[in-house]
């Protein structure tokens, strides 16, 4: 996404204080409240004032589904009680920015979608899709989000977007069994995480999971080595294709890469296994299938914790995180992701959303249920249900606007962003061939010089 940036230190080391903590979720150990967090006010509690929109029907599309879907939902019902409005959710498919513009070609476009990219949000401005935010909205972005989360949604100096969830994408989560079975602890290095998924495969349970199917995921793995390995400038500059995919820094990233992915052994089921593999199987495969799971660790962001809460496996007891490992030289890597929320149409109904979704009443409500971190800064942390998700959040808003953010969301959505196209194709076509690490570059430039030229 543009302008991205990279959270400071303190994120890792709030992390890596959680790891060493044992990530412990609060008085029960697990993830449901913690008993001993302070109250906060309930989600219907007087706060952002609204408009009356009785009898206003507004319908809002995100690519969201299952409990994300269901969490989000929660939200839009608060907005309906305080409004009186009806809020319809309108499933999308990726890439969402095709599936606006066939709804707008249709007539019937969304009032408010969530665009999880911010190469969409620019996109969707270039065509003249998107309205300014209006002045309640402006002034609840102003007043709760950092200069760098209003940045991100704003195109050529207009705010247009209102970043209503954001992630930690530099997580690894592990199955306490299995890593107690084996002997071994938390890896700091990237050396040292190859030597422990080798120990773990030798225990006989496969070491890591991978949901391949999800060509996103791929795109996650690369950046945190490229960031970790080649450092925020050049992450800078390969993110805005001012290097090319070709630049020998690429090739190191992909080399790294290529140490796990051409082991079959420390995949679980081996590449075509993983690329069969959705994001969520690759999460509840880890903390299924038995006290070790049918893996030992995945990679992804906090939102994770959502798919791990449906296997049963607590989060500080069962499940536990550590930062995402340092490579080379390179300091431990975070990147950020997050989803914004735009206005389609130019209605009351429309802003007033966008009005909500930027005050803390409305992150308050999913940030409860877990699974989620907000970037709203006037959000109380004892909103969120145990200590794991408030310490991380906490150190999401610390950072102020020192992150970087998602590689691929920056980019055009055609490369970085579209399932079976682009990068995402050819990051799955690595981890069936990661031998082939100058023809994925070849790849890669060739379609993102087409991309960028578009």
């Amino acid at each position: 996404m543009r302008d991205g940036r990279t959270l400071r230190l303190g994120v890792v080391a709030a992390v890596a204080v959680l790891a060493a903590a044992g990530c412990g979720g609060g008085s029960d150990g697990g993830d449901g409240p913690d008993k001993t967090a302070p109250k906060t006010s309930a989600p219907g509690a007087p706060g952002v004032s609204l408009p009356s929109l009785k009898g206003e029907k507004i319908a809002v599309a995100a690519v969201w589904t299952g409990p994300e879907q269901a969490n989000f939902t929660k939200v839009l019902k608060e907005f309906e009680k305080r409004t009186g409005a009806t809020v319809t959710f309108v499933p999308a498919q990726d890439p969402i920015v095709n599936f606006l513009g066939t709804k707008i070609a249709g007539g019937s476009p969304p009032d408010v979608a969530m665009l999880p990219q911010v190469g969409a949000i620019q996109q969707a401005a270039a065509q003249k899709w998107l309205k300014p935010l209006g002045p309640e909205a402006k002034a609840q972005l102003t007043a709760n989000y950092s200069k760098g989360w209003q940045d991100l949604g704003a195109v050529d100096g207009t705010s247009y977007g209102v970043y209503f969830k954001a992630a930690n994408k530099s997580l690894v989560w592990y199955n306490t069994a299995a890593f107690e079975d084996a002997g071994v602890s938390e890896p700091k290095t990237w050396k040292d995480f190859l030597a422990t998924a080798e120990t773990i495969s030798a225990s006989g349970v496969a070491p890591v999971s991978v949901g391949g199917a999800d060509g996103w995921t791929l795109t996650d793995w690369f950046e945190n080595i490229y960031l970790s390995q080649a450092g925020p400038e050049r992450y800078d500059q390969l993110a805005k294709h001012t290097i090319k995919w070709t630049d020998p820094s690429v090739a190191q990233a992909l080399t790294t890469l290529g140490e796990l992915f051409g082991k079959q052994n420390l995949i679980a089921g081996g590449a075509d296994g993983a690329l069969q593999t959705e994001f969520p199987m690759s999460v509840t495969q880890t903390f299924t299938g038995g006290d070790q799971g049918r893996a030992a660790m995945v990679f992804e962001g906090d939102f994770s914790a959502v798919n791990i809460a449906e296997t049963g496996a607590k989060i500080g007891t069962d499940a536990k995180v550590f930062p995402f490992p340092a490579v080379g030289d390179g300091k431990a890597p975070v990147v950020t992701g997050g989803d914004a929320a735009v206005a389609l149409k130019d209605t009351k109904g429309a802003q007033a959303l966008l009005t909500f979704l930027a005050s803390p009443d409305a992150a308050r409500i999913w940030a409860a249920e877990g699974g989620f971190l907000s970037p709203n800064k006037a959000l109380d942390p004892a909103a969120y249900p145990n200590e794991v998700q408030r310490t991380i959040a906490k150190a999401l808003i610390d950072s102020g606007d020192a992150f970087r953010f998602d590689m691929s969301d920056q980019m055009p959505q055609s490369f970085g962003g579209t399932p079976g196209k682009g990068e995402w194709k050819t990051l799955q076509d690595f981890l069936k061939n990661p031998k082939d690490v100058a023809g994925a570059q070849a790849r890669l430039e060739a379609d993102a010089a087409k991309a960028y030229k578009g």
